[in-house]
């Protein structure tokens, strides 16, 4: 029985005055969390772009792990090397475990170009937990076993490019693999800082209206007003060049947060205003509950499912502005490695064409993008307290 028919079977069993059992006791029963989730279970794309999110993310914490090589480690003998092919067949037929074949350098003739050709006469056999650069997981345990690597018969790790390489020899996929933990977690801690900013300034501002509200009115009004590509730029210009990594990487998740919670902030603003008149409200001031109490404790959980399907909606523009602010060179900068500084190898056209596998940070983006705007649609249907 469909979410739906439970809510009519249990509303008709309480019209007509006869007891509720069975699944419809299980629906009259269920906390908002359950009901939510049976709405959000019937939206599919929903289901799809979540479960993708959760690889994403998966990949992105254990990316050391995952990723066949050092994303640093650079080979100017491999340069622009296209994406190699896994093998499952031989001259022999069918062939387990899957093998790649070596990788042999030419020089076109006429052009001069550098070309790369499949060696027949080298074999590199493909197997899981392979042994190959060391790495620290999660800067804590020190190993060198990969999750996929490649192996010659003496016992020799072979080069394994699913991906290609870019300019400088570097494996594309364990660049990507590190790339989305930065791309994706500046997402997560962007829209944090900005919904903490956004709950505080847009409550507070329509729980006591008056004076705060009219400033942090005027103030939300002219963020919105100016342009965001421009104020990043001239926020991430401000960012001091002799910053390290980790300073830079906080320095534009601040830079994005200060510009992601107006929006956020207007939506509190509103809903604080029709609520701060209800009678819950009224009766926690009357039991001695004091103001910050009652904002934080009855006025936002009150519409807590809103603001988690407007997270879910925020953190994709949180991620598209760390790209492109790192795609123009102005946000996250080499050695620090996301989809967006990855992007900038995309830069120009030639090398677009003559290496169109740079492009699949982009490719990344796009799919993370859909696969939240899919996952913040189903969130915000099942959070919709009208919904049937």
């Amino acid at each position: 029985m469909s979410p739906e028919t439970q809510d009519t079977a249990v509303s008709q069993a309480l019209e007509m005055g006869r007891p509720v059992a069975g699944e419809e006791e299980k629906v009259y029963v269920a906390s908002q969390w359950q009901l939510m989730w049976w709405r959000f279970r019937k939206h599919k794309m929903a289901m799809v772009g979540g479960a993708i999110l959760i690889i994403y993310y998966t990949l992105a914490i254990f990316c050391e792990f995952v990723a066949p090589h050092d994303p640093l480690k650079f080979d100017p003998k491999l340069v622009f090397v296209p994406p190699q092919k896994i093998h499952f067949r031989d001259e022999k037929g069918f062939r387990w475990p899957p093998f790649i074949y070596g990788i042999k350098q030419q020089i076109d003739p006429v052009s001069y170009r550098r070309t790369y050709v499949p060696d027949p006469e080298k074999r590199f056999t493909v197997t899981f937990f392979a042994r190959g650069d060391p790495y620290k997981l999660w800067g804590l345990f020190q190993t060198n076993v990969h999750l996929i690597g490649t192996v010659s018969v003496d016992g020799k790790i072979g080069p394994l490019y699913l991906l290609g390489t870019d300019r400088m020899g570097r494996d594309m996929l364990s660049r990507l693999f590190y790339g989305a933990r930065i791309s994706l977690s500046i997402g997560l801690v962007g829209v944090f800082v900005s919904l903490i900013l956004g709950i505080l300034m847009g409550g507070f501002s329509g729980y006591y209206g008056g004076v705060f509200d009219t400033i942090s009115q005027r103030l939300i009004e002219f963020l919105r007003s100016v342009p965001h590509l421009p104020l990043w730029m001239a926020l991430s210009a401000a960012v001091p060049p002799f910053w390290s990594p980790v300073k830079v990487y906080f320095g534009i998740t601040v830079v994005l947060s200060l510009i992601g919670w107006t929006g956020m902030a207007r939506v509190v603003r509103g809903r604080f205003l029709a609520l701060r008149e209800e009678d819950f409200v009224m009766a926690a001031r009357l039991a001695g509950s004091g103001e910050f109490r009652i904002v934080v404790r009855h006025m936002v959980p009150s519409f807590l499912s809103h603001i988690i399907a407007s997270i879910t909606i925020a953190i994709p523009n949180m991620i598209l502005g760390e790209t492109a602010l790192s795609f123009i060179g102005v946000g996250l900068r080499p050695p620090v490695i996301s989809w967006g500084v990855m992007l900038q190898e995309a830069q120009s056209l030639a090398t677009v064409a003559l290496a169109p596998w740079l492009l699949v940070p982009g490719l990344a983006v796009v799919v993370a993008v859909l696969c939240f705007n899919f996952l913040g649609d189903g969130v915000r249907d099942a959070a919709d307290p009208y919904a049937r």
